[in-house]
């Protein structure tokens, strides 16, 4: 595959993320950041991005786990998924993560287990498709250049 077919084949990827709301602008804004100097940003922003999620998930269920929740902690790690869904533009993560953080503040362990289930099911779709994207090769700037 040559170069412009695997450039318009990863912008129309991407696109299709932002039209199912699993990306929002922010996404667009970190893209932006990646240019010759650091051309390996956005696959290490997605690498990085996707460590601290799993651990910070391993953690919310490791305190659901508990028979007596700590919902401060709870809320910690919340907050902390939150906002790095929101740093990546993860849309549907982020959203996900303000009903956990809802059930949560109405100290309800099972509203945050159904929370919870939603944001596994959300951040699962989210690493295979930041996967995909990246098994396409090293990530090409998506900005247009002069020559487009």
């Amino acid at each position: 595959m040559d170069l412009a077919a695997l450039k318009t084949q990863l912008k129309n990827f991407v696109q299709s993320m932002f039209e199912e709301g699993v990306l929002d602008n922010q996404f667009s804004q970190i893209q932006a950041l990646q240019d010759s100097t650091n051309p390996n940003f956005v696959e290490e922003v997605i690498t990085l991005f996707c460590n601290d999620a799993e651990r910070i998930i391993n953690e919310i269920n490791r305190n659901l786990g508990y028979q007596n929740v700590d919902f401060s902690n709870l809320d910690s790690y919340v907050h902390q998924l939150k906002g790095s869904s929101s740093s990546i533009g993860a849309n549907r993560l982020k959203l996900a993560c303000a009903n956990l953080r809802q059930a949560s503040d109405e100290r309800n362990k099972e509203g945050c287990l159904q929370a919870v289930q939603l944001i596994t099911c959300e951040y699962c779709l989210l690493r295979r498709k930041f996967q995909a994207l990246l098994h396409r090769g090293v990530l090409l700037s998506l900005r247009p250049t002069k020559n487009e």
